[in-house]
């Protein structure tokens, strides 16, 4: 379930992303910041991953709780200074 909300925050900010930069610029600057979003996602989310599974431990697994909740809740932290950093901030 937290896996979901953090997915949705993703989404969210996406959306956000290509409507600020659509409007101010052009619907290409809109795609191209999805698509800086994306890769962003990817890179991080794999590095991410990696450190989680060193720092998890196999006990802690549940339903509400895995490796990979853990390492989406990894990713949100340098993922929201990149978003702010290029998206919010003036």
């Amino acid at each position: 379930m937290i896996d979901l909300f953090i997915l949705f925050l993703h989404y969210l900010g996406a959306i956000y992303a290509f409507t600020k930069n659509w409007q101010e610029n052009n619907i290409r600057e809109g795609f191209l910041s999805v698509l800086i979003l994306g890769l962003a996602f990817t890179i991080l989310w794999t590095l991410s991953g990696t450190i989680a599974r060193i720092i998890f431990p196999e006990s802690w697994n549940n339903i509400y709780f895995t490796v990979d909740t853990l390492s989406l809740i990894l990713l949100v932290i340098p993922e929201s200074i990149f978003f702010y950093q290029f998206f919010i901030k003036k």
